[in-house]
Formats: structure tokens, C-alpha cells, sequence
């Protein structure tokens, strides 16, 4: 049955044309053999039109006056909708950054005391308390602090595991015994005393750089030294007033360290942003994995017009999925093999052969996921209108990848479902070794991959379906064409 339709389909065309082209020579001999309008004068009122001759005229030529307001229609039409498309995308990606510093008081971080009732650690406690309540900052410009029990994590190795496992943006810890190991250094001139073993300073760089950089480093370093410039001033002076002049003398030559900074912080940046070129892989980078895919939905648009009306729908919809899946293949492995003469550390969690073929299949699946959803689209909008489509896809990814969304306004936690996010977030994983969220990563990747083989099919065969209809229908009004030609002769 599906051999047998073709045959009737084109031999029907074969009928159709022999009778245009048959009426079509009828009626040019009787348009050539009237007087009335093959041979009118060449000048007066009754001239005849001239058609437009290739390559003679200038633009404003009114001859051609039918085709410039098509053309200036096509323009503007253009136009206004790519200015429609901009105001529906870029705010998007504009408010995703616009109100970050706004949202700073969600990053929540943790201040431990081991100094027990140490001068150092209440002062430290009071200062990030008052500062977590936005005493003497401007407004939200403050992280939250909270109050940790130092029996919850005993000893600092288990603080940074806690920072790097994301259960806090940063955390201060006041050492055990601070202020008294200051006090004894004083006491006994201990010139090996060390004032940055007082606080450690533990952040994630690698969790997101732009909210180390931009919010968590500048915010919690001018606290600390805020504080601590205060404190170590009012704390050697109690001293001095306590003790003889001989002991300052004493204590200054031995271990004048004590006197000028006794308390400093030791920064501690856990996953160090190493690689300035993982700013490539993790945000633009991701956007030109959106547009070699979306290449590919265009040469295969053009590709599969030339046997798509040959094929069954079964055939059809399976090589629509299949055939662009087998496509990324080679291109996603393209892409990973130019960062490996950067030296990007894809050995940080992994070996480095190891990291860099899962960082290929997570490039592999983002690229299907980005690049099937233009396969899907491209269905209903066609090449005229998908550039719109790619637009949009691009510029919602991406607002959602360049910022922590918790420093969003929260109308943007649809980004945590979305592929730029989720693929970014395990190339974190893979070159910085922060905390595994590949799992859920592939499986939001993986979900956005059957989502578009559904769509895919189901837009297929509505696109089908309609094709045919029209078709059936265009037989119909030809062979009627031809029943009344046939009973007119």
C-alpha cells in the first residue's frame, strides 16, 4: 500500500502538469493572436506594462515597485519581531545579574568559636552576629552567619569537608585556645608564635567564582580585619596598661610579633578557580555547543527535505531521532579534545583520561539536549522563524549558569531544570573537584533528551498528517479541474 501511493501520487502530478502546461501554451497563442493587446501603439494611452529585466534597475525604479514593498515589508516585519524577541529574552538575562548584590544575605555562612571564652572569640562571634543583622554595612551587603557548635565538626578538617560538600558558602573558625597561646607567647617571648594560626578562613572558589570573588572574599576579609584592627588595638593596650615598661622591652625585642599584629586570619580557598580558561568551558563555551548543534538542525532540515516525502512516518521520525544523535557524536568529541592543549585539569576528581571522556559524555548529552530542542522547534517555527527559537534558548540557559540562582530573584529557579545549568555545574565537579552533583545533572540531561524525542515525534507526525491532508486535497480540486475540462470538450 505504501509503494502503490507514491506511483498514484506522481502519476496524478505527471496528469496535472501535461493539462497546465497544455492550458498554459492555449492561452499565450490567444493572448499573441488578439489585435486588441499585441499590437498597441508603442506611446499614447494604451501602452502596455513593461515586466522588470534582470540587473537594470535602481531601487527606487518604480517598475519594480511591487518587489521593493515586498522586500521593505520582509525587512520590517523582521524587525519588529526581533525587537519583540528582545524585549522578551534579554530582561532575562539582564535581571538574572542586575539584583545579585541584593540577594547577598542568602549565602549563608558558618562562624565557629574553639576559643571557647576567649577575648578573641567572643569578639569575633559578636562582630559576625552583629554584622549578620546589618549593623554598620549598607543594606544586604553582609552574608548570614551562623553560630556553629564546634563539637558538630571537631576538628577543621572536618569544617573544609563541609565547605566543599556545599552545607555552607564559607566558614571562619577561631583556633582552639587562641587568645590564651597569645597571652603565653607574650609571657614567655615565644618568637615562633604564628598570629595567623588565631582564625582560619575556609571558601569554594570553584563552587562559583563570581560569588567568591564578587561577594564572599571582599565581604568576609573586611569584616575579619575591621574587627580584627579594632580588637588587636584595644587588646595590647589592656596589656600595656598591665604590665612594666622592662616587660614590653622584654617582650618587643623577643617576639615583637605579639605587640604589633597578635591576631591575623590564614585565607583558606579550598577549590582554588585555577584555570582561567574553565571561564570558556563553563558558560560561552556552552553556547557555542548550543550553535553547533543548532547548525546541524539546519543542514539536516535541508537534508532530510530531499527523503522525507519518500519515507514511511515510521522511517521518517526514527531517522529524525537518530540521525542527529549519531551527529553530536563526532562533535562533541571535537569540542572536548580542543580544551586538552589548554590544560584544563580534568584530573582533579578523577584520572585525567577518566575525567576527560565523562567530561565528553556530559558535553554529548548537553548538546542533545540543546541541540534536539532546536530539531523539535524547527518542526512548527521552520528555518524562517527558529533563529527567534535559538535566541531564547540561549539567552534563558545562560542567565541561569553565569550567577548562583540563590542570588536571583527567585523568579529564576526554573534554572536549576535546565541544561546550561546542570552540565556547567558537573564541569565544576570535574576540573575544580567540588561537590558531585552528577547524577542529577545527567538525569535532568537525560529528561530534556526523551522530552524532545516526544515532541519531536509527536510534531512529526501533526506536520505529516497535515501535509498529506493538504495534498488529498489538492488532488481532489485537480481532478475536478480535469472531470470539467474533459466534459467542456
Amino acid at each position: 500500500m505504501s509503494t502503490q501511493a507514491p506511483t498514484r501520487t506522481r502519476s496524478r502530478e505527471s496528469a496535472a502538469g501535461q493539462t497546465m502546461n497544455s492550458n498554459t501554451e492555449e492561452r499565450e497563442e490567444a493572448y499573441l493572436a488578439d489585435e486588441s493587446v499585441g499590437h498597441r501603439p508603442a506611446e499614447g494611452g494604451g501602452s502596455a506594462p513593461m515586466q522588470p529585466a534582470k540587473y537594470q534597475h535602481s531601487f527606487w525604479d518604480p517598475q519594480i515597485a511591487h518587489i521593493r514593498q515586498v522586500y521593505i515589508k520582509m525587512i520590517v516585519a523582521a524587525t519588529i519581531l526581533m525587537i519583540l524577541m528582545m524585549w522578551f529574552a534579554l530582561p532575562v538575562y539582564w535581571g538574572s545579574l542586575g539584583e545579585t548584590s541584593e540577594h547577598v544575605p542568602n549565602l549563608k555562612g558558618w562562624v565557629i568559636n574553639r576559643d571557647g571564652d576567649g577575648a578573641l572569640g567572643q569578639a569575633i562571634v559578636q562582630a559576625f552576629e552583629a554584622n549578620s543583622r546589618g549593623e554598620g554595612v549598607a543594606p544586604k551587603q553582609h552574608l548570614t552567619w551562623i553560630i556553629v557548635d564546634p563539637s558538630q565538626y571537631p576538628s577543621n578538617d572536618d569544617v573544609a569537608y563541609a565547605v566543599v560538600d556545599e552545607k555552607a558558602w564559607a566558614a571562619v573558625v577561631v583556633n582552639t585556645a587562641a587568645t590564651q597561646a597569645l597571652l603565653n607567647a607574650r609571657s614567655t617571648g615565644n618568637s615562633s608564635y604564628d598570629p595567623l594560626s588565631a582564625i582560619s578562613f575556609y571558601y569554594n572558589q570553584g563552587r562559583n567564582e563570581v560569588a567568591a570573588n564578587s561577594f564572599i572574599v571582599p565581604l568576609t576579609t573586611q569584616l575579619l580585619q575591621t574587627t580584627l584592627g579594632r580588637f588587636n588595638a584595644m587588646f595590647t593596650g589592656q596589656w600595656l596598661a598591665s604590665v612594666t615598661s622592662t616587660d614590653v622591652v622584654t617582650t618587643a625585642s623577643r617576639a615583637p610579633q605579639t605587640v604589633s599584629q597578635p591576631f591575623a586570619v590564614t585565607p583558606i580557598n579550598l577549590r582554588p578557580f585555577t584555570k582561567t580558561v574553565s571561564t570558556a568551558i563553563l558558560l560561552v563555551g556552552q553556547i557555542y555547543v548550543t550553535i553547533f548543534a543548532f547548525v546541524i538542525t539546519m543542514a539536516h532540515d535541508a537534508a532530510r527535505g530531499v527523503i522525507s516525502p519518500f519515507l514511511t512516518f515510521g522511517s521518517y521520525a526514527k531517522m529524525r531521532l537518530i540521525v542527529p544523535m549519531i551527529a553530536y557524536i563526532p562533535i562533541s568529541f571535537s569540542y572536548a579534545m580542543i580544551n586538552l592543549p589548554f590544560k584544563v585539569t580534568f584530573g582533579e576528581r578523577f584520572s585525567y583520561a577518566g575525567g576527560f571522556f565523562i567530561f565528553w559524555l556530559y558535553v554529548y548529552m548537553g548538546m542533545a539536549a540543546l541541540g534536539l530542542s532546536t530539531e523539535a522547534m524547527i518542526t512548527l517555527l521552520t528555518p524562517r522563524f527558529i533563529a527567534n527559537f535559538l535566541l531564547i534558548l540561549i539567552i534563558y540557559n545562560v542567565s541561569v549558569a553565569s550567577v548562583p540562582i540563590i542570588l536571583q530573584p527567585s523568579f529564576y529557579r526554573w534554572g536549576y531544570g535546565f541544561p546550561v545549568f546542570n552540565l556547567s555545574q558537573t564541569v565544576r565537579t570535574i576540573i575544580f573537584n567540588t561537590k558531585s552533583h552528577m547524577g542529577l545533572n545527567a538525569g535532568v540531561l537525560i529528561c530534556w533528551i526523551v522530552l524532545n524525542f516526544v515532541t519531536i515525534t509527536a510534531f512529526t507526525w501533526f506536520i505529516r498528517r497535515r501535509t498529506i491532508n493538504e495534498e488529498k486535497s489538492q488532488e481532489r480540486a485537480l481532478d475536478k479541474d480535469v472531470a470539467g475540462e474533459k466534459a467542456d470538450a
